[in-house]
């Protein structure tokens, strides 16, 4: 005889906090791509990604370590290079024939001006059409 209620256990991935399934849900249902930032302490990671049934399918990428074949030589975790890193991204998807995406921050903060943002504002300045507002992207004195 069982005298305590069962408990219902999360998702593993939610548990660990690193997807928002509700979030994630109302992305996949858009047919546009998914153009997906990730952030570390030292780098910007910018990725397309298609869905697809089997699992999702990188379409490219443009990491900040990058930059250094171009010929930056500062740190590349900084808002500069977040927006270089949105820019090498934009370029990618334009070769690929990808001309428009949805942005996917995942569960990163949402801080007005940050890196995320300025990796936004480096794919829209390269031609990539991600709806956004403008006043959340970082000025360009900043950049």
């Amino acid at each position: 005889m069982r005298t305590t209620r069962r408990r219902l256990v999360p998702h593993r991935r939610r548990r660990e906090q690193k997807t928002d399934f509700r979030q994630r849900l109302a992305l996949l249902s858009s047919p546009l791509p998914r153009l997906v930032i990730r952030r570390s302490l030292n780098n910007i990671l910018c990725q397309i990604i298609r869905y697809e049934k089997a699992g999702d399918k990188v379409l490219l990428f443009a990491h900040s370590g990058e930059l250094k074949t171009f010929g930056w030589t500062t740190t590349t975790g900084n808002l500069s290079a977040a927006y270089l890193t949105g820019l090498l991204c934009s370029t990618k998807a334009k070769k690929a024939g990808i001309s428009s995406a949805v942005l996917d921050t995942g569960l990163a903060r949402s801080t007005k001006g940050s890196r995320l943002y300025a990796a936004l504002k480096g794919c829209v300045d390269g031609g990539l059409q991600v709806p956004h507002s403008e006043e959340i992207l970082p000025s360009d004195d900043r950049i």
